[in-house]
């Protein structure tokens, strides 16, 4: 896999995928990022020369802020046997607690990463426009903020590219990201990003349903997006049903398909790069529920 991805570096372009983690960024819920440096200078001086350094102090829930990853301990349903979460384990299992998932913990996939064929799905592209966050779903009638798996296959066929497969990591640009700009966040005032910061917030659009039953079923080892879930969300959190988040349900929780949110895929779709090397792997964080990181694509 990782010798058949190496063969799509063809122009010799690299494209970082992260946003800049920084304090009045998007966030979900009560969610920040809080980063101090102590003393400047923190320490020295020392030596001869005088040599002085400095430290970053960081409050914030690491694993879920920003560009982060998804790992197996950040998504679980409640059963009759408990709360259950992929591959058979429960919050009550030992080795779990306040201080680390255990078996869940997102150090397990981080000994490997990923290293695959990237594919851009160009959403935008596809409609015409930026997506709109989806509305209160009504019988019969398709929804413009909602990926489903016709028009995933309708932007693999536009796109020239060959049909997602297995192992592949698949990654949806929305044009909903760039309410976050990648590039022009610090231009804009306090109330400008106050507002952005509440629109994009408010809902997003993304993969529906049967857009994730789709890629789950040609099996694709992650999934992303430039919004911040990778799953449609209309009002009240609800996307197609009134279960929240039900693709992250389908696709972790059920299958060990990992999640990629709030990734710039701006480059990408600039230069119409559709299927690239894909590299990414999370930080060894012990007993962590994901990871933030600056994946990268090669193309």
């Amino acid at each position: 896999m990782v010798l058949k991805a190496a063969k799509l570096v063809k122009r010799g372009k690299v494209a970082t995928l992260g946003k800049v983690y920084q304090q009045d960024a998007p966030a979900f819920g009560s969610r920040g990022w809080r980063m101090t440096i102590p003393g400047l200078p923190t320490g020295g001086p020392f030596g001869k020369q005088e040599l002085v350094y400095n430290d970053e102090y960081l409050s914030t829930e690491i694993g879920q802020i920003g560009t982060q990853f998804d790992g197996p301990g950040h998504i679980g349903v409640i059963t009759s046997k408990g709360m259950y979460f992929y591959n058979g384990r429960f919050l009550t299992d030992k080795g779990i607690s306040a201080y680390g998932m255990g078996d869940l913990g997102v150090e397990h996939v981080a000994k490997k990463g990923y290293v695959c064929r990237g594919v851009l799905l160009d959403a935008a592209a596809l409609r015409g426009g930026t997506l709109p966050i989806p509305v209160k779903p009504v019988k019969g009638k398709k929804d413009p903020g909602i990926v489903t798996a016709e028009d995933v296959k309708a932007m693999v066929k536009r796109q020239g590219i060959d049909p997602i497969g297995e192992g592949d990591c698949v990654f949806l640009y929305t044009g909903h990201g760039n309410i976050w700009h990648p590039s022009k966040w610090d231009t804009f005032s306090a109330a400008e990003k106050a507002e952005r910061v509440k629109k994009f917030n408010s809902g997003e659009p993304s993969f529906g349903i049967s857009a994730c039953e789709y890629l789950a079923s040609r099996k694709i080892i992650l999934w992303g997006s430039d919004t911040w879930g990778s799953d449609a969300v209309g009002p009240g959190f609800a996307g197609e049903n009134p279960q929240p988040f039900e693709c992250h349900i389908k696709l972790m929780t059920k299958r060990g398909i990992w999640n990629l949110e709030n990734m710039d895929l701006s480059q990408l779709v600039a230069d119409k790069a559709y299927e690239f090397l894909f590299a990414w792997s999370p930080l060894k964080i012990k007993g962590g529920t994901g990871s933030p990181g600056n994946p990268v694509a090669m193309y």
